[in-house]
C-alpha cells in the first residue's frame, strides 16, 4: 500500500461491520488502533490504500455504515475528507 487512508468509527460494531463489507468486496484493508490524533469512540480503525477511496466511500454510503470520518496523513497530521452524497 502506497498512500494510506484511515476510517475511524464511534463503535466497534460499525468497525467490524465495515471490515466484513470491505473484505467481501476484495478491498485490501488492515485493522489498526485508531491514531491518538483522531478523536473517535472506537479504538479500532481500518486502513486502506487511497486508490480504493471511491469504492470504500460507495460501500460505506450504500450499506449505511456509521463512521467518524475518513482521514489521510498530511505533514504529520490527520486530515478528514468529505463524504460525497449520492
Amino acid at each position: 500500500m502506497e498512500s494510506l487512508m484511515v476510517i475511524a468509527f464511534d463503535s466497534t460494531q460499525q468497525a467490524l461491520r465495515a471490515e466484513m463489507l470491505l473484505e467481501y468486496a476484495d478491498i485490501e484493508i488492515d485493522i489498526r488502533p485508531t491514531p491518538k490524533e483522531i478523536t473517535a469512540g472506537c479504538a479500532l480503525s481500518i486502513e486502506f490504500d487511497a486508490a480504493e477511496l471511491e469504492r470504500v466511500q460507495n460501500i460505506i454510503r450504500t450499506e449505511q455504515v456509521e463512521i467518524r470520518g475518513i482521514y489521510f496523513q498530511k505533514n504529520g497530521k490527520y486530515v478528514t475528507i468529505d463524504m460525497p452524497e449520492r
